[in-house]
């Protein structure tokens, strides 16, 4: 039986076409025309009711293409009525209520409820924090952006290493990460976490990347600072990347293939399959519209909560997440990501670094067959590939306890086997 996948072109729709929609089809179609005469006063007729046909279908079925990871809940305005919160007050409510487009909105919302989050019944946030140190900071980087950052650092015992964390589409390392890194610093693991531009807490267009690779090299500025700090310079320091950041996880390390001591890869986006890529043409249409519409959500997505938590429980706790991205993905964004993940299928050859790759068999979100193919193309000659039976995406975050426990427990062992001789000096 086929299944679908969350990274795929498979969300066809047949809403009633809005006005402003109408409008927007109408402008998109106008530009094209301007620009194919500007460029070439020998367009054929043929093309530009080609172009037509497509505007007007897509803008009729709601533009199906590229379908991400999206809400880990319905949105207020599609369900009809405010997500309620035990115990928060009107006044809270409101400040959840307000446009996430930009960063100061988002850390209102995420100051007034860290507390509440962090109150929430879930395996993760019964870890701990006592012995360990906990640091958050803002840093200019060298674009000028304002970076929120993260680290966490046990205190009452010595440093075994670093790991860097590489977070997923439209999420945080403000909510379910808090947890892992707690839980991965009580074991003896330096913590540190940033929210790339966009996201999270970090200055910028709410889940907006103009450029993958540069989304990529703020990154490898971060962690590179992070590794200089005299005091661990000299320790092992691994990635580690969820989803999305999977593949922002071997984009910085085909970028630095000799910087890393190691990588985990959790349920890893770095593939589309082939036949949820659209045709030709529609692409081509696609990558014209993002040129002048770069940051329109226009893509549709699925609520795929159902599909990443199979814990009904803790699917109900999403929720809490008042930060991730919750609307429709950029049009610019969307494409990024499709162009990033065939790179990366492209270039799985050329992965060398000690691998760690884990994911749930039955994740319809990312598919496993393609952490499967990673992990037979991959050339390193240190790699492990962990599947988990009946598991769904989110493995440290969706499964029944029994399950987050394991898959805790092959990661701290992983890295305390590939730590164990530079402890041992």
């Amino acid at each position: 039986m086929h299944r679908p996948h969350a990274y795929s072109f498979d969300s066809w729709k047949t809403p009633r076409l809005p006005p402003q929609s109408t409008r927007l089809m109408i402008i998109i179609f106008i530009i094209i025309i301007l620009e194919n005469y500007k460029n070439n006063s020998h367009t054929s007729h043929l093309l530009l009711f080609i172009y037509l046909f497509i505007i007007c279908f897509l803008g009729w079925v709601g533009l199906g293409v590229v379908c991400f990871r999206g809400t880990r809940g319905k949105r207020r305005e599609e369900m009809g009525f405010p997500v309620r919160f035990p115990g928060v007050s009107n006044e809270l409510l409101k400040i959840l209520d307000a446009n996430m487009d930009e960063a100061p909105a988002r850390r209102r919302a995420r100051e007034a409820f860290k507390d509440i989050q962090l109150g929430i019944d879930h395996i993760l946030f019964k870890s701990p924090a006592d012995g360990m140190k906990i640091k958050e900071s803002y840093e200019v980087n060298s674009r000028g952006l304002e970076i929120f950052t993260k680290c966490w650092l046990p205190e009452t015992s010595s440093l075994r290493a670093v790991v860097c964390y590489c977070h997923g589409y439209g999420d945080t390392c403000t909510f379910f990460f808090e947890g892992i890194a707690r839980k991965l610093a009580s074991s003896g693991y330096g913590v540190f976490a940033m929210d790339y531009p966009g996201f999270g807490l970090s200055e910028g267009l709410h889940c907006y990347i103009p450029s993958f690779d540069r989304l990529v090299d703020d990154v490898i500025e971060h962690y590179t600072k992070v590794k200089e700090d005299p005091a661990i310079s000299s320790l092992p320091s691994f990635l580690f990347g969820q989803s999305m950041g999977g593949a922002v996880a071997l984009k910085v390390h085909l970028k630095q293939p000799n910087a890393w001591n190691g990588a985990i890869l959790v349920a890893p986006m770095c593939k589309i399959a082939d036949d949820m890529v659209p045709p030709l043409l529609v692409k081509k249409f696609l990558i014209g519209v993002a040129n002048i519409l770069p940051t329109k959500k226009l893509v549709p997505q699925k609520d795929l909560a159902e599909a990443a938590f199979r814990d009904l429980k803790k699917r109900e706790l999403t929720s809490y997440n008042v930060i991730a991205y919750k609307d429709k993905p950029r049009l610019k964004t969307a494409l990024e990501m499709l162009k990033t993940t065939q790179e990366i299928e492209q270039r799985l050859e050329e992965v060398s670094v000690p691998l760690l790759i884990l994911h749930g068999e039955s994740d319809i979100v990312t598919d496993p067959s393609v952490s499967k193919a990673l992990y037979e193309k991959a050339r390193s000659s240190d790699k492990k590939l962990k599947l988990y039976k009946d598991a769904f995406h989110s493995l440290l975050e969706g499964e029944p306890d029994d399950v987050i426990i394991q898959v805790f427990n092959d990661i701290i062992s992983w890295l305390d086997e590939h730590t164990k001789e530079t402890n041992a000096c």
